[in-house]
């Protein structure tokens, strides 16, 4: 009898280093969590027999039972790494049209080529769909949905109006070349670029220049040309390819600002005619000053592209544009159970959940018991190595006092049999 309870000693020191082995081989797996083996004795007994004249059987695996403690949280580049600080699992489907989903806690996630966030193995990311403020507009396993993030946003507007302020150097001469010719720096005092947009969101360069035509003590006048990437913008349908600003001898505008609405015309790559106003504000002067663009404003707008992406601490996940827009495209769904310990190991850092772990309840992070959400972290496993390599000590040390009791009995079975009458 006692060869079958150190046999089930030295089962049970085997499954031990095992599971601490396997626990030790994945101290740098992100989101791992370790395990331990867990015991019970084995006692026959039966009504008749005195309590004080039982013998054990040895010992039986109880379970190994997972330990899901927080590991430890080191920070990334990446604004996708996301962990979860307290309890929670990320919910993660292996394909867009997969009713499958797991739970993990390692939360490497990036961008694939289609834009949808997803982790190392390629599972998408669930999320909740939010309105423009961020709210969530819909809760519950069938109303997540795989992260995706847009390319763009907005529509294009072209450019409909310009503003523009300056101070125009009152000490500035009239260009000895009298004809102007936006190719001849000698025909002009200064220039200025703006960028403005046609019909199809495209960026255009508008280029101002500035020609000083009389200067008198009562007052002096400059024109001012106009054109967009090589075309000249005309206004009265032709009859005027100059704007004309008037200072008195203060050099204050003798008359008040007014819109100069530029004739239609198509700018190169557009197939789009395009229109818009030029009004130069109040505070435009001409003094003994440098040269000088005070304000300048426009209109128009291209179409946002994205530039980046932000998750706060409640998993709200925004996108950032060129055009300056922010949207909300979604918060990252986290989900909890009654038993964590219950869960289905799938490999990659993947569970399911099982009978014992009871269905996942879903929330949101910074609600209720569940974790917030950390951006550009990852964590880490929980494993220790001293830890570990003490029980790795002691499973061995059990190990080979259970081969040492087999041994012995053994050695005992021997001498029977060599007993002669």
């Amino acid at each position: 009898m006692s060869f079958y309870t150190s046999l089930s000693g030295l089962q049970a020191s085997q499954t031990d280093m095992s599971t601490i082995a396997h626990n030790l081989a994945n101290v740098g797996t992100n989101g791992f969590k370790k395990s331990r083996t867990e015991f019970a004795d084995v006692i026959a007994s039966s009504v008749s027999l005195s309590p004080t004249q039982m013998v054990g059987s040895g010992t039986v695996v109880k379970g190994n039972i997972q330990q899901f403690g927080q590991g430890n949280l080191i920070q990334s580049a990446n604004t996708l790494d996301l962990a979860v600080s307290g309890d929670g699992f990320f919910a993660v489907k292996p394909a867009l049209d997969s009713s499958q989903v797991n739970f993990t806690r390692n939360g490497g996630f990036s961008v694939n080529s289609d834009r949808y966030v997803v982790d190392g193995n390629g599972s998408h990311l669930q999320v909740y769909p939010v309105d423009g403020s961020g709210a969530v507009v819909a809760t519950g396993i069938d109303s997540a949905v795989s992260l995706r993030l847009p390319a763009t946003s907005g529509l294009a507007q072209a450019t409909g109006a310009v503003t523009m302020s300056v101070n125009l150097n009152a000490n500035s001469a009239v260009p000895a070349t009298t004809t102007f010719d936006r190719f001849d720096p000698t025909s002009y005092n200064q220039s200025t670029q703006t960028t403005v947009y046609d019909g199809d969101g495209n960026p255009q360069t508008l280029t101002n220049y500035f020609v000083r035509t009389s200067a008198g003590g009562s007052g002096s006048s400059w024109a001012v040309y106009s054109f967009v990437g090589d075309r000249q913008l005309t206004s009265g349908s032709g009859a005027s390819d100059r704007m004309t600003l008037s200072f008195n001898s203060t050099g204050a505008l003798t008359a008040a600002p007014t819109p100069t609405n530029f004739d239609p015309f198509t700018t190169a790559g557009s197939t789009t005619s395009q229109q818009f106003s030029f009004t130069f504000g109040a505070d435009t002067t001409q003094t003994a000053n440098p040269f000088n663009v005070g304000a300048r404003s426009q209109d128009g707008r291209a179409v946002g592209q994205l530039q980046g992406v932000t998750v706060d601490e409640r998993g709200v996940v925004k996108a950032a544009f060129s055009n300056g827009d922010t949207q909300a495209v979604g918060q990252v769904m986290l989900a909890n159970f009654s038993n964590p310990s219950g869960l289905r190991q799938l490999g990659n850092s993947y569970w399911s959940p099982t009978g014992v772990s009871g269905d996942a309840r879903l929330g949101m992070a910074g609600a209720g018991s569940f974790g917030n959400v950390m951006s550009g972290t990852i964590e880490r496993s929980n494993v220790d190595i001293t830890e570990e390599l003490v029980g790795l000590i002691a499973a061995q040390r059990n190990f080979q006092a259970n081969a040492k009791a087999l041994d012995t009995a053994s050695q005992v079975s021997q001498t029977i049999f060599n007993i002669r009458s």
